[in-house]
């Protein structure tokens, strides 16, 4: 992994493709390469680091083709160097560009170098290149020499080859990892990402798991996993160039943070309907069977696991329905006896995440009432790939770290929290009553990005700090735990969340002077509990950072930073408002150590390997 981008055209495409590898900058990645056909043979220029490395070589070095392919990887098998970097060559006769991982690459390895193929890279993707490069010298078109070549690999792929001995052609492949033929006027393209293709086209076919796509500059020939001619529908995009630009603000995840109250807003508008929340969000064969659910399992990753979290305590105290939510790459080992008419929810905001897919496969083996998918994506492998399925619509996410993403995510959940309730009889006044509250979201959340300002100075209590606490109590708990994934995602400080009553059973040894702690301290239930927790930190000479509601009245005591909520929220609101200030904590923060807040270290925006 991580992005992909191929072109067939009639002019020198060398600039779209390094185009579209700036437009996938954002999914993270440690070098970068392409590889084109000039006359008949193969060029190729690589570079480790960031594509404009590759630019400045590249003008050094200037490579034109009309048929070719470039790649952004993140590394899996062998370091970030230039002979580690894709595209990867069989001889100057293959060229392939490949994201997830050959499970079997080291036996097919042993193969060919027993062969007498000599390897020049450490990666499982030359071994493709290797296999396609021999199914060629039998005889075989590029087509069939690729099938045949792919069928040997174990895991998931997805490739986009060249091969000299067609010079008009490129070959995408797909089983796993997303990839998306594009469509165009005399010119055709293969990429990971639509976002590679977006300066260039609105018209796309989504390959499914087994096809094969060959393109020229003028068809696209798609075939099944059985070699059978298919027709994928085409889809058109509501994404524009736009779509990747940062406009006037300093970076995306900037950017994306600022555009929270109207993310929420368009998610939420076609979930309620009269001022109750719409059971026909879920399609109609699941809404007219909403009462008949008795449980419900969720499966997620990173953040969407945390808004998992959250959910779990609204469909309990809303639904009154037991829920039960897992790290999906731990569901397929380990999952959860599956009750008659239990309802299982697959989050990710790609829709692409290979642990979440892998979890919604076992899922539908299982023995649900429904398997439903929440996403912002509605051409992803994972909407796709189930029967039901309810959007978010954050629009495109750049930024790796996830918050408007998430925000939307929190917001479709709670209306089908409050779905579920209704379904199963709970008060209409009540109902409609919370669902005023979930609608008044987006004017709050405008009200907390006002205090921008103020984050960016209390952001410098944290820069010289090692390591951070991040407390809250129920519904809290995993609003700080996205505190904390934030902070550490950022700023590379070590940041760890807890239930505020594990304090004393383990963390307190680490409370010192030079811990900062952040507390999370609505006026509930527990804030009489969680200020004795607090106490337990300045007794032991911690730094407080307390966010709470106006009315709560922390902040006057030594040793403690307060900051404020504007307004207090509503026990369905605290989720979501509490976690707009530690969003632009972490951006402030890392801004401040001179960080890429966009593109973190070692980090990728949708990982497709597990």
């Amino acid at each position: 992994m991580c992005g992909i981008v191929g072109v067939a055209a009639e002019r020198d495409i060398a600039p779209l493709l390094l185009d579209g590898l700036r437009r996938l900058e954002y999914r993270g990645y440690d070098s970068a390469g392409l590889a084109l056909l000039d006359n008949g043979g193969l060029k190729r220029l690589r570079r480790p680091g960031e594509v404009a490395r590759l630019v400045e070589e590249f003008e050094r070095q200037p490579l034109e083709g009309e048929v070719g392919i470039a790649h952004t990887r993140w590394a899996t098998h062998g370091a970030p160097t230039e002979q580690n970097a894709h595209p990867m060559f069989a001889g100057e006769r293959v060229a392939v560009a490949h994201n997830g991982i050959v499970e079997n690459y080291e036996a097919i390895k042993e193969e060919l170098t027993t062969g007498g193929v000599v390897f020049s890279s450490e990666t499982d993707t030359e071994c493709i290149a290797h296999l396609i490069d021999a199914e060629l010298s039998a005889g075989k078109d590029l087509a069939t020499a690729a099938r045949d070549a792919l069928a040997r690999l174990k895991g998931s792929y997805s490739v986009v080859v060249l091969a000299a001995a067609e010079p008009d052609a490129i070959l995408a492949a797909h089983r796993g990892a997303p990839m998306v033929v594009g469509l165009g006027e005399s010119e055709n393209y293969a990429a990971s990402d639509i976002a590679a293709l977006l300066p260039v086209t609105r018209r796309y076919r989504f390959l499914r798991d087994g096809d094969l796509a060959l393109l020229t500059r003028g068809s696209v020939e798609i075939t099944g996993a059985g070699g059978e001619a298919v027709e994928r529908p085409m889809v058109e995009s509501e994404f524009g160039p736009e779509s990747v630009e940062r406009g006037a603000y300093r970076h995306y995840m900037q950017k994306e943070i600022f555009e929270q109250a109207r993310a929420v807003r368009d998610t939420l508008l076609p979930l309620i309907s009269g001022g109750l929340p719409d059971a026909s969000m879920f399609g109609p064969e699941v809404g007219a069977k909403l009462g008949e659910i008795t449980a419900v399992h969720i499966a997620a990753c990173g953040s969407a696991f945390n808004a998992g979290l959250v959910a779990r305590q609204w469909i309990q105290d809303y639904a009154k329905l037991p829920c039960t939510v897992e790290i999906a790459s731990e569901y397929r080992y380990r999952p959860p006896p599956c009750p008659p008419n239990c309802l299982f929810l697959a989050i990710s905001q790609s829709g692409e995440t290979a642990d979440t897919l892998a979890a919604t496969r076992a899922a539908r083996e299982r023995g649900y009432r429904a398997v439903l998918a929440l996403s912002n994506v509605a051409t992803s492998s994972l909407v796709r790939n189930v029967e039901h399925s309810l959007l978010t619509r954050a629009g495109l996410e750049v930024g790796v770290a996830s918050t408007k993403a998430l925000l939307t995510q929190l917001a479709a959940l709670a209306m089908m929290a409050l779905a579920l309730a209704r379904a199963r009889g709970s008060r209409e006044e009540e109902i409609r009553s919370l669902t005023q509250e979930a609608a008044a979201l987006p004017g709050l959340i405008e009200q907390l990005l006002e205090m921008d300002g103020r984050l960016a100075e209390l952001a410098g209590n944290f820069r010289g700090r090692e390591h951070v606490l991040f407390l809250g109590r129920g519904p809290m708990w995993p609003v700080a735990m996205e505190g904390a994934l934030k902070l550490k995602e950022l700023s590379y400080i070590h940041a760890e969340a807890y239930a505020a009553g594990e304090l004393k059973h383990g963390p307190l040894a680490l409370v010192d002077d030079r811990m900062m702690i952040v507390a999370l301290a609505p006026n509930d239930g527990l804030l009489h509990k969680l200020r004795s927790n607090l106490e337990e930190v300045r007794a032991r000479g911690g730094q407080l950072f307390v966010v709470s509601d106006p009315d709560a009245n922390l902040g006057h005591e030594d040793g403690m930073i307060a900051l404020r909520l504007p307004a207090p929220p509503t026990a369905l609101q605290a989720p979501v408002l509490y976690t707009v200030p530690l969003q632009l904590l972490a951006y402030h923060v890392a801004v401040q150590k001179g960080h890429d807040v966009d593109r973190p270290r070692n980090l990728a925006k949708s990982v497709t390997v597990d």
